[in-house]
């Protein structure tokens, strides 16, 4: 292997991450790598679900704080 280095994992965190094989033989670097890919694919998800509540919150405003609404309801 090339590029290979060597990292440092708490003993709890192997044992997580072996938690978490797909299969016995899967190596670390595969499923730390598909974590990083999930990780990526989320954080996305989640920028996109932020945007969508800030154009809600516009629209719901827009619908909500109106003249007619205020003067519905001190009637």
């Amino acid at each position: 292997m090339k590029d290979v280095t060597t990292i440092q994992l708490k003993k709890s965190v192997v044992r997580k991450l072996k938690a978490i094989k797909k299969y016995p033989r899967e190596t670390y670097d595969e499923v730390i790598s598909e974590l990083i890919e999930t990780a990526k694919v989320n954080r996305k998800e989640s920028q996109y679900d932020d945007f969508l509540y800030k154009i809600q919150q516009l629209k719901m405003r827009e619908l909500w704080d109106n003249q007619e609404d205020e003067a519905w309801e001190n009637a």
